[in-house]
């Protein structure tokens, strides 16, 4: 039986979180068990109380006293968790759940150490979103790709999943969106199995609450340049 630590971190989420976590608890994946690990990060609209008198959606709840942004909440979820594989888990809905099957798939068939889901290897539909966030994807996916000579075609999609010893939790540095480019770059300077499978995406505007920007790019980048010299 392979352990996967299921971490979400949430701020803010009052109207997706219920949906999201009865989502999680119902996959049932032949040779998987779930851990399920939320961390509110210093919520303001009921997210952080929900959670507190509703324990049976999870296995364990930990809380932000401040809003650390994005980074600062999934690290404090790894430190806690146990499972033999790491699986991030946005808590907006944009990514279904019910993609843990595909997801998990090269883990189970292949022993892969690492496996992204793309948002652009012909999933069986998406929700239209905005071109602009795309074109960054593409000039941030395309600068990985050159560095760390690889093919990812989505290196930011919400659906990372990791083998959990490849990466020292208290080694990662940021605590931004930029976090997610560090533990990317950390996996693919070793020798281990990489895999990508497509999923399928329901993208929200930000009038619904998306809350990553373009500037975000600049530290991404950085980070990147700075991890494939380190």
């Amino acid at each position: 039986m392979i352990t996967v630590s299921v971490i979400i971190p949430a701020y803010n989420e009052m109207n997706t979180i219920k949906e999201l976590l009865d989502s999680v608890k119902k996959q049932n994946i032949k040779g998987i068990s779930f851990e399920i690990i939320v961390i509110d990060d210093g919520s303001t609209d009921g997210t952080k109380e929900f959670l507190k008198s509703n324990s049976d959606l999870y296995d364990l709840f930990l809380e932000n006293s401040t809003n650390l942004g994005k980074g600062g909440a999934v690290k404090n979820g790894l430190h806690h968790a146990n499972g033999e594989y790491i699986l991030f888990q946005d808590a907006d809905l944009e990514y279904n759940p019910d993609e843990y099957q595909r997801l998990l798939q090269p883990i189970i068939q292949f022993d892969a150490d690492v496996v992204m889901g793309s948002r652009f290897l012909s999933p069986d539909w998406t929700r239209v979103f905005y071109f602009s966030h795309k074109i960054g994807n593409k000039l941030i996916s395309s600068l990985f790709n050159v560095l760390f000579n690889t093919t990812w075609t989505d290196i930011y999609s919400c659906y990372l999943v990791y083998r959990k010893d490849l990466i020292d939790s208290d080694s990662l540095k940021t605590y931004g969106w930029e976090q997610q480019a560090e533990i990317l770059t950390k996996l693919c300077k070793q020798k281990i199995k990489l895999y990508e499978v497509p999923i399928n995406y329901n993208g929200r505007p930000y009038e619904e609450g998306k809350k990553i920007r373009w500037h975000h790019i600049i530290p991404v980048i950085g980070t990147i340049i700075k991890n494939k010299f380190l």
